[in-house]
């Protein structure tokens, strides 16, 4: 392959000898003027001079219309001018030694017989033994990474050797690639987050991982499909890592020397990078804006709040917008009485000192939690399929943020003195909402059944129950034919089954002067029909006025209808039905038309194109027993 240059803002290059080959052995040397390169030719490794006409030893991308660094081995030993060279040290270890032979930089790794330095398709840089497992590292570049994360590289703490990756800005991005002023940090304790400090203090925490993504940085879930995000914590390692799926697709992390997290992209041909996203970016991402207790939302104005029931600690300091000091409860907690205020689409808080099981139910931590009179507020620990584990705070909930539907964060339980819950909460909104509707069903479903009844007994007297007959008969108002099936058995003789046509009929179009109690067939197929028809919001009382949410009024007449399925096995359980009232990420199934009376049901088989006809009745319901111990 032949020479090359290429000069670049804040960087000279030397005057390369590329080769093809991407491994070093034992006697060979890599020289100033010399690079190695991956077997995929994306990556290269050289040397280059930094803007204080210094020499390092760099990994970059070989085709991109800037030289772009992702990986320097000396960033804080350089060469001089006078040149220096890699070579393979007496014990196995790569060293960088300057024009005396002075060591400048080792990889001190344990010693190896036959080792071999190769450069990865992945970009890392890894020291094998000849003729052995290719996968077996002795060391490797990706354990000490710079100021970017490459895919397949991790951050976070390797427990069994110890080895802390992170990632550490340089001094000046793009010039000096030397030890910067920030670095970012994987904190393992407790449900674990990362943190972008400066130097010691902590700027920027992205939130826990909450299954999907960190909670607190909802920009991860606008990144490319092409994009996977993982998140392992065992007993060997804690860490964070991502993997790109696309290979026409290039994409890096980098950490700038001004703090900024940037994810980076480029598509295959295009040779420019573009700025997916970055933290932080606005007011609220500075770490503990608002103080303990306090919670920023960058939608308001100012941004920081106070949840129900905690007030400014500072007043004077919060109608100047400081936020700092935080907030205070209004009321003392009484442990035995205490209850739990939901805050929705928040970026949990800090959980350093958190107490974590991921095997326990949201309810069995609301249970641990309210019999710990210590505990501040719980969550779900993972957000997934429902939402599992439990994550405990028992101090002040420090760096929470408050986000719009849909955008990001989760729910939070904080608790709060009983007096300070009140009536209006989110809970009592559902509770409200789901009695109106519960209870609307079972009184429209018995008085339906009154007149059913009354209807049964009038058709008993008149018709010839010993044959089979299909009629038509009249009401008052207008002239209504439905079909009713009889039972060739007097005993099997069961309710007759209206169609919704004739009902719609018959109750003028579900009018309000004709609803149950009022000589109407009753409200259930009025749902239904609402259900179907989209005006289901129709039903809520407008009593509630506007303090309810929409979804969750949806959501309860949903599963209201559920529970009044015509088929046994379509219908929730009580258990299944609790879980969909407290977790909006449930899927439910779409409801079928109300049960009322016989009539023939079509009954699926094995085969998903045979079906057959199964006489069903109103008798065909559940029926739970409870046995004292």
């Amino acid at each position: 392959m032949r020479s090359f240059t290429n000069t670049i803002p804040f960087f000279i290059f030397w005057f390369f000898t590329t080769t093809s080959a991407d491994t070093l052995t034992g006697t060979q040397t890599l020289r100033t003027n010399e690079t190695l390169l991956s077997s995929n030719q994306t990556y290269v490794l050289g040397f280059f001079t930094g803007s204080n006409s210094n020499l390092y030893l760099g990994i970059w991308y070989r085709n991109t219309t800037e030289r772009t660094i992702v990986w320097v081995a000396n960033r804080d030993n350089p060469l001089n001018n006078s040149g220096g060279f890699l070579k393979f040290g007496d014990s196995g270890n790569i060293v960088l030694v300057n024009s005396s032979e002075n060591t400048i930089w080792s990889s001190n790794q344990t010693s190896a017989k036959n080792p071999v330095l190769q450069l990865l398709d992945s970009g890392n840089l890894v020291i094998i033994e000849a003729n052995s497992d290719p996968t077996k590292y002795l060391w490797q570049g990706f354990d000490h990474p710079s100021d970017t994360l490459l895919p397949g590289m991790k951050v976070g703490q390797d427990l069994d050797t110890g080895i802390e990756m992170h990632l550490t800005s340089w001094k000046v991005t793009g010039k000096d690639p030397s030890t910067g002023d920030y670095f970012t940090k994987l904190d393992y304790h407790g449900l674990p987050e990362m943190f972008i400090l400066n130097n010691n203090q902590t700027v920027f925490r992205t939130g826990p991982w909450n299954g999907e993504g960190f909670s607190g940085m909802p920009e991860m879930h606008a990144d490319t499909d092409s994009i996977e995000f993982s998140f392992i914590a065992d007993a060997d390692e804690v860490y964070y890592s991502y993997t790109v799926g696309n290979n026409s697709l290039i994409s890096r992390l980098l950490l700038t020397s001004d703090g900024k997290l940037q994810r980076f992209t480029m598509l295959e041909g295009t040779q420019a990078w573009s700025m997916f996203w970055y933290v932080p970016r606005d007011q609220c991402d500075e770490y503990k804006e608002c103080g303990p207790n306090g919670i920023c939302d960058n939608n308001a104005s100012p941004v920081c709040k106070c949840m129900r029931g905690f007030s400014p600690k500072n007043q004077q300091a919060w109608d100047l917008r400081d936020g700092s000091d935080g907030c205070v409860r209004n009321t003392g907690l009484d442990c035995g009485n205490d209850k739990f205020w939901k805050v929705q689409y928040v970026k949990l808080p800090q959980t350093g000192t958190a107490f974590l099981n991921r095997s326990m139910t949201l309810l069995e931590c609301e249970a641990l939690c309210q019999r710990n009179c210590s505990c501040t507020a719980y969550a779900n620990a993972d957000i997934r399929n429902g939402g599992s584990g439990c994550v405990m705070w028992i101090t002040e909930l420090i760096d929470m943020r408050q986000y719009s539907e849909g955008i990001g964060g989760q729910d939070l339980y904080v608790r709060l003195a009983a007096s300070d819950v009140g009536g209006s909460s989110e809970t009592n909104n559902i509770a409200e909402i789901v009695g109106i509707t519960v209870s609307a069903i079972v009184v429209l479903l018995g008085l339906l059944g009154i007149y059913l009844i009354r209807r049964k007994r009038k058709l008993q007297s008149i018709l010839n129950v010993n044959t089979q007959q299909i009629g038509s008969f009249h009401r008052n108002q207008d002239q209504v034919t439905d079909e009713v099936v009889f039972s060739s058995n007097m005993d099997d003789l069961e309710l007759p089954m209206f169609d919704f046509d004739t009902l719609t009929m018959a109750t003028n179009n579900f009018s309000e002067a004709n609803k149950i109690g009022e000589g109407g067939f009753g409200s259930v197929y009025k749902v239904w029909k609402q259900w179907r028809e989209g005006t289901t919001l129709e039903l809520i009382d407008s009593s509630i006025g506007d303090t309810y949410s929409i979804s969750e009024g949806l959501r309860c007449i949903h599963i209201g209808l559920l529970c009044v399925q015509e088929r046994a096995e379509d219908r929730p359980t009580m258990s299944s039905v609790v879980m969909m009232l407290n977790s909006e990420s449930i899927s439910m199934a779409e409801p079928k038309s109300p049960g009322f009376s016989i009539g023939k049901n079509h009954v699926e088989t094995d085969s998903s194109s045979s079906k057959k006809d199964e006489t069903w009745s109103v008798n065909q319901v559940t029926v739970t027993l409870l046995d004292a111990r």
